[in-house]
């Protein structure tokens, strides 16, 4: 099985932890956020692994050689010029994706206990081209999904900009940043080489599915900020005794 991460942030709210590295390795707990997801990867059966680079990236891969790749397939998609985003960066590696299997993709500085497994049988289940985790926590932007957990459109709550892909009643959800994803999606990229899956996302789901998976019950922690670092350590414990 086979999944990517996004790391090629630069980490500018994490300030001064990220003056001398890149999101990915600040430690909670510890251990580094990539560690921790990586672990969690293999956990759940991944043993082919793609992470996007740009910050610090010379860093990261040393890293990983000190960590001898944690045992499994570990590749690099270097973005030297300037980060591509999440779409973008999924984009450039495509063709890291070449078994016409479902793989994962996750973000280097969220954590969740969610269970991978489920979110892949769900995804199995639902027919859609991709699937990625919601929850119902209050944030700044929305995903708009049906009744049928159906991506209809998405909403920044601040700015008050709305996008409707479906017609008929939508209701607010938070993006958890976990997907599994078939590699079909790489049929209908878009040309540009920046843009984020959400905008890709929101394009497919004119006339393909892409389907939300619920999981209210699992904690989660976008390791973004300083201030919820506190929060991230309690929750990088919970992982590792997990693993």
């Amino acid at each position: 099985m086979k999944a990517m991460i996004f790391a090629a942030g630069l980490g500018t709210r994490l300030r001064p932890l990220t003056n001398d590295r890149p999101k990915a390795l600040v430690e909670v707990g510890g251990v580094s956020l990539l560690e921790i997801n990586i672990r969690r990867l293999i956990h759940f059966g991944v043993r082919e692994i793609i992470i996007n680079t740009h910050h610090f990236a010379e860093k990261m891969a040393a890293f990983l050689q000190e960590k001898n790749n944690f045992g499994i397939r570990i590749e690099i998609s270097h973005e030297a010029e300037r980060p591509l985003e999440t779409g973008g960066g999924l984009k450039k590696a495509a063709w890291f994706f070449d078994d016409d299997q479902p793989f994962f993709v996750c973000n280097a500085d969220i954590l969740s206990n969610i269970d991978l497994q489920k979110l892949y049988h769900a995804h199995g289940q639902s027919g859609a081209l991709a699937t990625y985790a919601i929850q119902q926590r209050d944030t700044s932007r929305y995903m708009l999904h049906d009744a049928n957990m159906q991506l209809g459109g998405w909403m920044n709550a601040k700015t008050k900009t709305v996008k409707v892909v479906r017609t008929g009643q939508l209701q607010m959800y938070s993006f958890s940043c976990f997907h599994v994803i078939n590699p079909q999606i790489f049929d209908n990229t878009p040309a540009e080489d920046y843009f984020s899956m959400i905008d890709w996302y929101l394009q497919l789901a004119q006339n393909q599915t892409i389907s939300g998976y619920l999981h209210n019950q699992d904690r989660w922690c976008d390791v973004g900020k300083p201030e919820t670092l506190a929060e991230a350590e309690n929750v990088a414990i919970q992982l590792l005794s997990e693993l």
